[in-house]
């Protein structure tokens, strides 16, 4: 296998290269960061549903889509990508991509920790410290090869990732960066320095090296990968391509930050009005609940009181639903027109 150690590349580079090994049928290890930042899109999402491309345009930030499944990100110079393609049928490479995760993923968790970051994996492609991401991973297959490609997050612009995404409202925006903030990470804030990409390349190849055998540093690549990369990105770098879509569409109204946290927003229109909900659903349950509409609620004080009685109720129907008519029968709550399915229905959504 090759080992490219670039640094910093081109925007587009930072994607294409990868893509380029797979359709050639090569194996390679690149370690490298963009130059300047951008958008890359999941390959399954529609950049008009996810991305606020009118600031994107107007911020010159450009935009494309992976042949990797996930979601949206802002890529820029301090996270360092590491993109591993590999034959699928080579010896070392799991069946199963759970497991495949959980091998090729332990190597950057050994190299957080190296770095003092307190790391653990968590499945399903997620790299964990204190309860936050640190590292987001995706795998795809593409001509016989199995990809891996993710992140070192040395610092991250919280605010700047917020500001790409095409959400409801501000208020849904706010809560976004607010759980985003809870829920990733970076080596800074966990350490408080910065390891150089050098030392970071360095520490995740030794761990690579017994697995994938010994990995001599190249620092440029080859015109035939040159060749390929810029073939592929007159494909992939067109309206075509970005706004195309498989009709699996994402959730408009929902927000992934990590594995299993979703910020959502969801309405219902019932007999007795609209229901309007925003919360937070971690691994399963609700977090930060807030309920409008122009529904009626008596006592009406009590509407805040119920938000404060969800928190921590497992996101599923049939627990809502026990939860709500509890707090109705208690509380003798009259909302006429809404029952207490109703709100259960409305915030039970769970993130696929």
């Amino acid at each position: 296998m090759d080992y490219y150690f670039l640094d910093a590349v081109s925007w587009e580079h930072s994607q294409a290269l990868y893509h380029a090994a797979a359709y050639l049928g090569r194996e390679a290890l690149f370690i490298l960061r963009p130059a300047t930042p951008y958008i890359c899109i999941g390959f399954h999402q529609d950049a008009q549903q996810v991305l606020d491309l009118e600031f994107a345009n107007a911020n010159d930030i450009p935009v494309i889509r992976r042949e990797v499944g996930g979601g949206s990100v802002y890529l820029d110079g301090d996270q360092l990508f590491y993109q591993m393609v590999i034959r699928s049928n080579h010896p070392e490479v799991p069946a199963k991509k759970d497991a495949f995760y959980r091998k090729f993923l332990q190597p950057v968790v050994d190299t957080y920790k190296e770095f003092g970051v307190d790391a653990e994996y968590k499945p399903v492609n997620d790299i964990i410290a204190n309860q936050r991401k640190v590292s987001g991973n995706g795998a795809a297959e593409i001509n016989g090869m199995t990809i891996l490609v993710g992140n070192f997050i040395v610092d991250f612009n919280y605010e700047m990732m917020v500001k790409t995404l095409r959400v409801p409202n501000e208020k849904f925006r706010d809560k976004v960066f607010k759980t985003l903030q809870e829920n990733l990470s970076t080596i800074l804030r966990e350490t408080g320095k910065k390891p150089t990409n050098a030392e970071l390349a360095a520490s995740l190849v030794k761990r690579y090296e017994p697995i994938l055998g010994d990995l001599p540093i190249k620092t440029e690549v080859d015109a035939e990968l040159l060749a390929e990369a810029d073939r592929l990105l007159a494909e992939m770098y067109t309206d075509e391509w970005l706004f195309a879509n498989d009709r699996r569409r994402p959730d408009p109204g929902q927000i992934k930050i990590r594995e299993g946290v979703y910020v959502i927003q969801n309405m219902l229109k019932t007999p007795g009005g609209l229901i309007m909900v925003t919360a937070v659903n971690e691994d399963g349950v609700l977090q930060d609940v807030h309920i409008s509409g122009d529904f009626f609620f008596y006592p009406a004080t009590d509407l805040n009181t119920l938000e404060n009685a969800l928190t921590g109720v497992a996101a599923d129907e049939a627990s809502l639903t026990e939860a709500i008519e509890q707090f109705y029968a208690e509380k003798e709550i009259d909302s006429p027109g809404v029952l207490p399915a109703d709100f259960a229905k409305v915030l039970s959504p769970v993130a696929h």
